[in-house]
């Protein structure tokens, strides 16, 4: 527990004593397994400050993974009824790293009832775009970083559902040559799709708050370590992408051409502002073999470099794909015929092959 700085940091303390004691009272039944679940949010997202979510109570939540359905959905509903009936910044930054956890670290039944959880998704899933926490300046600065993260993480899971599995999850592992046989066998429609989307995901992410000056450096800290590791397996995914691209060049149509060349010079905006969220450092020579790749690519294609600005002007009325803030629910993009298919007992994933999203990016058996 964080040092007692303030009278709103004592009525925290005592907001969080009061509501874990009812809880664990409540939960001492062994039939209430769903309170279970809300005592652990209710440890993990403290009024605190200085202290992100503990990895043991992280552990008890994504062990719901490994249970029922109706367990997973149990945790699923104890984070969302945390996070939307907060008022308090940090408790709702906590909650955020919760759910990113379940994207990156949870088994598939539990990310698959984190991505249906609501009865709608679409633009400002997690509600948060209005969130305000007034108590104090620092709260305040937080309240900008709860808008922020939910808006990235809302990126997140609508690129997930376009690439048809969640970015940066470790939850399974796929052949090299069999992950690069699928990526091969997309269309060029398809393909752009998806190195759009994954450069979406990164203007976002560029778009991270400066560190809070009166203090959450911690959950800062913690927030940009996670979005970093992300970074790592979105240039992963487009690094795949890219190489595929790199052997079709001779082959684009020129529509095809103009919008890869845009998603590059976006992603090429982006480099510095990267660099900045991620210490991968003993990444580094694959890192710059990436951004090597961007300018190779775009240089084969980008004959179209030199006049780019007039290219603009011709794709005015063509317009970038539609992708808006869709669904989490991932229909659009089934990956099919690669490794053991799983059938979604939903029916709203239907044989999508899972693949290995670690800290470290792809991980290829």
């Amino acid at each position: 527990m964080g040092r007692i700085t303030s009278f709103a940091d004592l009525i925290g303390i005592i907001k969080d004593k009061a509501s874990q004691s009812r809880a664990a009272l409540v939960s001492s039944n062994p039939k209430s397994k769903s309170l279970s679940f809300h005592l652990s949010v209710l440890r993990a997202t403290t009024h605190d400050p200085s202290t992100p979510p503990g990895d043991r109570h992280l552990a008890v939540l994504l062990s719901a993974g490994s249970g029922s359905r109706a367990t997973a959905a149990s945790a699923v509903e104890a984070i969302m009824d945390r996070l939307h009936t907060t008022g308090d910044a940090c408790v709702a930054l906590k909650s955020l790293i919760i759910v990113h956890h379940i994207v990156k670290h949870g088994r598939f039944i539990l990310q698959d009832q984190l991505s249906v959880f609501p009865a709608s998704g679409g633009r400002n899933y997690l509600k948060l775009s209005s969130f305000r926490d007034e108590k104090s300046p620092l709260m305040w600065e937080l309240s900008s970083w709860v808008r922020w993260y939910a808006l990235y993480l809302e990126h997140l899971l609508s690129t997930s559902r376009i690439m048809g599995f969640f970015i940066s999850s470790t939850s399974s592992t796929i052949h090299k040559d069999e992950y690069e046989e699928m990526v091969s066998s997309l269309t060029n429609t398809d393909l752009l799709r998806e190195v759009d989307a994954l450069v979406d995901l990164l203007e976002e992410a560029c778009k991270i708050p400066d560190i809070p000056s009166s203090g959450g450096k911690t959950l800062a800290d913690k927030i940009t370590r996670l979005v970093g590791e992300d970074y790592v397996s979105s240039i992963n995914e487009l690094y795949t992408r890219l190489n595929e691209f790199k052997e079709r060049s001779n082959t684009l149509s020129f529509g095809d051409s103009i919008e890869l060349v845009c998603a590059l010079k976006r992603l090429e905006s982006c480099k510095e502002r990267l660099s900045e969220i991620s210490n991968a450092n003993w990444k580094r020579a694959w890192i710059d073999g990436f951004w090597s790749l961007v300018r190779e690519v775009k240089g084969m294609i980008g004959r179209l470099e030199d006049n780019y600005g007039q290219i603009e002007k011709s794709i005015v009325g063509i317009g970038r794909r539609e992708k808006g803030y869709e669904s989490a629910r991932f229909t659009d993009r089934l990956i099919i015929g690669y490794g053991d298919a799983v059938r979604f007992s939903s029916g709203r994933f239907s044989n999508v092959d899972r693949f290995n999203y670690p800290v470290s990016g792809r991980t290829f058996c």
